[in-house]
C-alpha cells in the first residue's frame, strides 16, 4: 500500500518534515500548500492559503489524499481537523493535528494554565488580566517580584511574550498588551506569571489519543542576539539530543508533566490526535511548563526530525490509526544542530526578493528552506527566517562546527545569524 500526502504549511517545519517522508516507501506522492522552494525540489507546491480549508479539502479528494499532515498553529486553532471531520466527503482523510479545542493548548495560554492548575502540572504561578482589569494588572505588576513575564493569550508568532526587568516595564508591556492591542486579538488577555529560574528544553510526544510516542528532546534559542540578548524570535537554531535531558530527567517529564496532561484532555472530553510540544524548564532538575504547542516546533523540526531513522510517515499513519502502540521508533544516537539564517531587520520590519547564492557550495549539511520562495531560476528571500542549517556530529562541537560553516557559505543582501547556537551546551558539557 503506498499513500498521498499533504502537509499543510510553508516553513522549515515543513521542509524538515517532507523530506523524512518522501524518505518513506509508503510514500506515493507528496505535496506541499503552499511550500516553499525547498519543498518544491522534492514535493509538488500547491499555492494555496493555509487557512483556505474549502480549497485544501477540494484538493484533498482531487489529489486522492489518504493523509493531511498539519504543520503550523494557525489552521489547527482555526479548526481544520473540525472542517474536514464535519464534511462528509472528507472524513476519510487520516489528519495529523487536534481539532480546534485542543488546539487551545497553543492558542489560549489561559485556557492551558487553568489546565495545569486544575489537574496539579507543575507550572509558574500565574494571574490573567483583561481590558476589565486592567487597572488592577497594572497594580498586580507593581507589587510582582522581578523579573515577572507577561504573555499574550493568543496566538502571536512566538513573539507574544515578554520578560520585564522593572516595574516600569510591566507596567508598560502590560498597558501596550491589553489598551494599545499590541498584538490584537491575541492581547485581549494576557498572562502575567512568575519568572522561572532555570534552563529550557523542549519535549515533544505523538499521541494517537491513548497511546504517545516520545520524540527527540530539543534546545532552541529564541533571542536575536548573540548571548541570548535583543528580542524574541520565532527561533534562531536549535539543538538534539541536550545534554541535561538524562533519563532521569526524562522519566520526571513523563510522569509529572506528559502523562499527566493526556489525563488531563482526556477527562476534559477532549480527543487529541497529533504533536503536543512541551516547552519545559528545568528547575534545579525539576521539569515545570512554560507552554504548550500543538504542533511541532520549529526550528527543533529540523533537529528532532532529522535523527529519527524509522520509517516517519509509518509513525504518523500509526498515530491517524490509534495504533501507536505497535511502532517502534528508531532513533539517531549523533547529536543534530541547526543555525537560522535570518533577514536583515528580524524579527522587526525586513525586506524580501533578495537573491540568495551559495546554496550550492553546501556539502554534509542539510538545509531546510523556511521563507523562500523560487523566482524563475532564482531563488529569493521570502520571509524573516529563510534557511535552516543542520548538521550531524559525534559531539554537539563537532555538529555546530559543521553548521556554522554552511552558514558562511551562503549569502543574500543583509543575512544575519547567531554564531554562539549551543555554545551554553558545549561548556556545560566541558565542566571537569
Amino acid at each position: 500500500m503506498t499513500i498521498n500526502v499533504l502537509i499543510v504549511g510553508s516553513g522549515g517545519r515543513e521542509h524538515a518534515m517532507a523530506a523524512k517522508i518522501k524518505q518513506s516507501p509508503l510514500c506515493s506522492r507528496l505535496y506541499v500548500a503552499p511550500g516553499n522552494a525547498g519543498t518544491k525540489a522534492i514535493a509538488e507546491n500547491l499555492d494555496i492559503d493555509v487557512l483556505d480549508f474549502e480549497h485544501i479539502g477540494k484538493v484533498c479528494i482531487e489529489k486522492e489524499i489518504t493523509l493531511l499532515v498539519v504543520g503550523p498553529e494557525v489552521p489547527l486553532a482555526a479548526g481544520i481537523r473540525d472542517y474536514f471531520e464535519a464534511d462528509s466527503n472528507l472524513q476519510h482523510i487520516k489528519i495529523i493535528g487536534p481539532g480546534k479545542v485542543g488546539a487551545q493548548l497553543e492558542s489560549s495560554k489561559d485556557f492551558s494554565k487553568n489546565l495545569m492548575k486544575k489537574y496539579n502540572i507543575p507550572t509558574a504561578a500565574s494571574k490573567t488580566f483583561t481590558t476589565d482589569t486592567l487597572q488592577e494588572g497594572i497594580e498586580y505588576v507593581k507589587r510582582h517580584t522581578l523579573p515577572v513575564v507577561l504573555k499574550a493569550d493568543g496566538l502571536a508568532a512566538g513573539k507574544g511574550v515578554v520578560i520585564a526587568e522593572t516595574h516600569q516595564q510591566a507596567v508598560e508591556v502590560l498597558t501596550d498588551m491589553i489598551a494599545q492591542k499590541k498584538f490584537g486579538e491575541a492581547s485581549k488577555k494576557v498572562v502575567v506569571e512568575e519568572y522561572l529560574q532555570g534552563i529550557e528544553l523542549s519535549v515533544f510526544i505523538l499521541s494517537d489519543g491513548q497511546s504517545y510516542i516520545l520524540l527527540p528532546e530539543a534546545k532552541d534559542y529564541k533571542r536575536i542576539g548573540e548571548g541570548d540578548t535583543g528580542p524574541n524570535t520565532g527561533g534562531m537554531g536549535a539543538v538534539s539530543p541536550v545534554p541535561f535531558a538524562t533519563p532521569e530527567f526524562l522519566q520526571k517529564v513523563k510522569h509529572k508533566i506528559i502523562e499527566p496532561t493526556l489525563h488531563a484532555l482526556r477527562s476534559e472530553g477532549i480527543a487529541y490526535s497529533g504533536f503536543i510540544f512541551f516547552g519545559l524548564m528545568n528547575v534545579n532538575g525539576e521539569p515545570f511548563v512554560i507552554e504548550y504547542n500543538a504542533r511541532m516546533g520549529d526550528p527543533e523540526t529540523e533537529v528532532v526530525w532529522p535523527r529519527i531513522e524509522s520509517d516517519a510517515l509509518e509513525m504518523l499513519v500509526a498515530c491517524a490509526e490509534k495504533k501507536l502502540n505497535d511502532y517502534t521508533l528508531k532513533i539517531s544516537p549523533q547529536t543534530a544542530t541547526t543555525v537560522m539564517l535570518v533577514a536583515e531587520g528580524y524579527p522587526g520590519d525586513y525586506k524580501k526578493g533578495y537573491e540568495i547564492s551559495g546554496l550550492e557550495q553546501v556539502e554534509d549539511v542539510l538545509v531546510f528552506h523556511a521563507g523562500t520562495k523560487q523566482d524563475g531560476n532564482k531563488i529569493v528571500t521570502n520571509g524573516g527566517r529563510v534557511l535552516a542549517l543542520t548538521a550531524f556530529g559525534e559531539t554537539i562541537e563537532k555538529a555546530i562546527q559543521k553548521s556554522n560553516a554552511a552558514a558562511q557559505r551562503i549569502h543574500w543582501s543583509g543575512r544575519y545569524y547567531r554564531k554562539d547556537i549551543a555554545f551554553d551546551l558545549i561548556k556545560l558539557t566541558n565542566i571537569p
